[in-house]
């Protein structure tokens, strides 16, 4: 489905990122991950590499830090210098939060909208004119069920979620006449380290497992269920096997159900 093409993942150092690379790998896809860390993308290389016998030279590691904006064209020039395209962009690099509103500091705001929407606006718009110019191509995000519904320690997040649901739908309204498919990944609980890496009140790691996260779906489970719904071109893609999911479709029918049931979820 993805043979020789060029994916291009932002937070693959771990978690949900890493699953999509070797999968992606599996399929023989051409791979470029990129995160904050190198040494973690190296050993991911070396993960898709020796499990599924993707060459080292289809995978080229690209260390970014999507708030700092102002690199998002070189390194899309350093993609297509190495590559010669960009088939499918993923934007899947996030932070999470874990704090009550009226104790968090002003700048975990600024850095939740900074990574989680900025980033992924900057990095798309340098893609884009690329994709454009081809008349073909796919830019992915992943949201959060936390985009379509607010949560209690989560003020921040489920601003940024909202956010980049509404950018790249209305993006997908700009540019799918144009040949380029845009997809929303919407995941619930999936088993990844995002709670202790979430954002305290000053800014610090929260430090602290989540039971709901820890009780999740396999972040290789559901990387097949993202690349599924990719191959397919689904606009939309719900992630998830818990009861979480079901506020998908309960916040269209119901709105004041789910006010209720997340005022009273501790």
């Amino acid at each position: 489905m993805f043979k020789h093409q060029v994916v291009w993942i932002t937070g693959a150092s771990s978690g949900i990122g890493e699953s999509l690379a070797l999968a992606f790998a599996g399929q023989q896809a051409r791979l470029v991950l990129s995160a904050r860390r190198e040494e973690e993308l190296e050993r991911v290389a070396r993960r898709c590499e020796s499990e599924t016998g993707l060459p080292r030279s289809a995978i080229m590691v690209l260390p970014l830090d999507v708030a700092e904006l102002e690199t998002a064209s070189g390194k899309t020039s350093q993609v297509l210098e190495h590559f010669g395209q960009i088939d499918l962009l993923i934007n899947n690099a996030g932070v999470s939060q874990r704090s009550l509103c009226q104790e968090t500091d002003l700048a975990v705001y600024q850095r939740l909208m900074d990574v989680d929407v900025m980033g992924q606006i900057a990095l798309t718009k340098a893609v884009l004119p690329h994709m454009l110019e081809r008349g073909r191509g796919h830019i992915a995000v992943t949201s959060s069920v936390a985009g379509k519904v607010g949560v209690r320690l989560r003020t921040g997040y489920c601003a940024a979620k909202h956010a980049v649901m509404g950018f790249f739908d209305a993006l997908r309204a700009e540019v799918e006449d144009e040949g380029i498919q845009v997809s929303t990944i919407v995941p619930g609980f999936v088993a990844t380290a995002v709670a202790e890496n979430s954002l305290a009140a000053d800014g610090s790691a929260f430090g602290q497992a989540d039971e709901d996260n820890a009780g999740g779906m396999d972040s290789d489970k559901a990387a097949e269920v993202i690349i599924n719904g990719l191959g397919r071109g689904k606009r939309e893609i719900p992630v998830g096997e818990g009861k979480e999911m079901m506020a998908l479709w309960l916040k269209r029918i119901s709105p004041e159900l789910v006010f209720r049931m997340t005022k009273n979820r501790k």
